[in-house]
């Protein structure tokens, strides 16, 4: 188990109302997880004070690095979530290199389907979870939970979320939805498929194919960087990185940070070297920016936190802003 103070927030657009608190990360937390190549490792990482805590499922995306694709990467992110009141939960899903796994257990490389289905096993088992962490029985708010992944991550993230696809396997719809997750944010996730993708991406990933957002009705935050091209996923450039938002129904924001990379300036770590737009301004935009949106989602404190709304304004009256803020609200209902 380790401890870590932080430091106040930075002054600015993205900054909450609250301080920050000291936190505790245990790791591994294991879940036993039958007809699963292995078991479930975890780290759980906490603040050290405080009840009614909601839950963020953090889901790694992949890379060439060996350990930040798995409980060990994301500090900059799971960190400040804590520290700002937050119980952040981040599994090693089957697809981390950490793991070595043979390349032909099923479902690899990628794991699509597992991903998704560690995610509920957590929420499944909460229980385990907090008696296995010292300090953490009975803190958590169990009907409070929301979905973050980057890059890979966020597709994992919209599949909970409600997106849909078809199995490229059967040809069956999968429909991997947790109504017990109640919001998302999506960071740098991969966008729809059919002639947006890559020859290489549709031969070798068909699942991306047929990614439909149409039915990703929960509440959710898109965070994409205007420098993000992905040419070896997507001819479409950055763009392609905003259709969760675009191609989803409401309530969906949309937060675009200027320059940023698919890094987003370095959220998977901290001083990653494969960081091809590293701005510690940036992280703490998107530390900041995120904790208020899942602070007003997940009604932390109150149910009418004003903590986004006060972010987003902030935001749109800097006079050089990192990035900006659009958001649709639900649909109106049809007769």
């Amino acid at each position: 188990m380790t401890t870590s103070p932080h430091p106040a927030n930075p002054a600015g657009s993205a900054g909450t109302a609250t301080e920050p608190v000291p936190i505790l990360s245990v790791s591994p937390v294991v879940l036993p997880a039958p007809g699963r190549a292995v078991d479930l490792h975890l780290r759980v990482t906490a603040p050290m004070t405080g009840t009614d805590l909601p839950v963020i499922l953090l889901s790694h995306g992949q890379g060439p690095s060996n350990h930040l694709s798995s409980l060990n990467g994301y500090a900059p992110l799971a960190d400040h979530w804590a520290a700002h009141g937050f119980a952040v939960v981040q599994p090693t899903h089957l697809s981390s290199r950490s793991l070595r796994l043979d390349p032909g257990t099923p479902g690899a490389p990628l794991f699509w389907r597992s991903r998704a289905e560690d995610m509920t096993r957590i929420i499944d088992r909460l229980d385990l979870i907090e008696s296995a962490v010292p300090g953490l029985r009975g803190r958590l708010a169990r009907d409070r939970v929301a979905v973050a992944g980057h890059s890979m991550g966020g597709h994992t993230a919209a599949l909970l979320l409600g997106a849909r696809l078809t199995d490229p396997d059967d040809g069956t719809e999968v429909d991997l939805r947790d109504p017990r997750i109640t919001a998302g944010v999506l960071l740098a996730a991969p966008g729809r498929g059919g002639d947006a993708l890559t020859r290489a991406t549709a031969e070798n990933y068909p699942f991306f194919l047929t990614t439909d957002f149409s039915t990703m009705t929960a509440p959710a935050l898109v965070v994409v960087g205007d420098d993000d091209p992905s040419p070896h996923l997507t001819v479409r450039g950055p763009a392609w990185h905003a259709d969760p938002y675009l191609l989803a129904p409401g309530p969906k924001s949309l937060l675009t940070l200027f320059g940023a990379g698919h890094g987003l300036g370095g959220v998977s770590g901290y001083d990653v070297a494969e960081t091809t737009d590293e701005s510690p301004e940036r992280v703490a935009a998107v530390q900041h920016l995120t904790t208020a949106y899942l602070r007003t989602a997940l009604h932390q404190g109150n149910p009418g936190n004003p903590a986004w709304s006060t972010a987003r304004d902030r935001l749109a009256a800097e006079t050089r802003p990192l990035g900006r803020i659009e958001s649709k609200e639900r649909p109106a209902k049809t007769s």
